[in-house]
């Protein structure tokens, strides 16, 4: 294995970046421990302060993990660790949530017809209760908030492509921040369950077209909704 070797003056950035391209080429695997700092700021031949700092900067997008008395790991690489501090990003922006929605209208609109063509009794049954539960929470964020992100994600099982499957947990990882601002917006919870009930009687019906127009006109809803927020704010800032 080769880290390759920089000039002694090698910024951090110059070091981070090496030690990314070794992890997605899969010359560093998830759980991989690298060797002692010392030793490896002489094989890299960078100063050991330019080389704890980019190992700093690794440890807080939780790609590495420092193990005191132990030494340095490469994490588990699992998409909802290496997004956990994204929901930062949120707090910032409701422009990013509507780019966040643009990638869940891509992929999830799919998935929805993928599921009415395959979906067991049981799993209906699941997005039933689901339902059930969000009705029963409009006026508690907290839970309606699950029972919405339960009935997505009992869709996304019964799509059945774990690929797909494991692409969406990141972005249902940031969906979770995304979610905590959009049911706050007037309207919304009440436009989410009328939007739920369309989509599980397209599941009931077995019915991926009306699936897949279902959940793409659920999509749009709270996108419009979060566009009219956006809107506001930046009017109210202006004045």
């Amino acid at each position: 294995m080769s880290f390759g070797t920089f000039k002694k003056s090698a910024i951090s950035e110059d070091i981070t970046a090496r030690l990314l391209t070794m992890i997605k080429e899969g010359e560093l695997k998830p759980g991989a421990k690298l060797p002692p700092e010392r030793e490896l700021a002489e094989i890299m031949q960078v100063s050991r302060p330019s080389l704890r700092e980019a190992l700093r900067a690794l440890s807080i997008m939780n790609i590495i993990e420092i193990r005191q008395g132990d030494g340095t790991y490469v994490t588990s690489l699992e998409p909802e660790l290496l997004v956990e501090h994204l929901d930062f990003i949120f707090s910032l922006s409701d422009n990013t949530i509507v780019e966040l929605f643009k990638a869940r209208r891509i992929v999830e609109v799919g998935l929805a017809a993928m599921a009415a063509e395959q979906i067991t009794d049981e799993e209906i049954t699941k997005l039933e209760i689901c339902l059930a539960h969000a009705i029963e929470n409009v006026d508690n964020h907290t839970a309606f908030l699950q029972a919405d992100v339960e009935l997505h994600e009992a869709i996304i099982d019964a799509a059945r492509n774990p690929f797909l499957k494991r692409f969406m947990a990141s972005i249902y990882h940031l969906g979770r921040a995304s979610r905590s601002r959009t049911v706050e917006i007037p309207g919304v919870v009440n436009q989410v369950v009328e939007d739920h009930q369309t989509i599980v009687a397209a599941m009931k019906a077995r019915d991926p077209e009306k699936a897949r127009q279902a959940m793409l006109q659920h999509l749009n809803n709270v996108e419009t909704r979060l566009l009219q927020l956006a809107k506001e704010d930046q009017e109210l800032a202006s004045k």
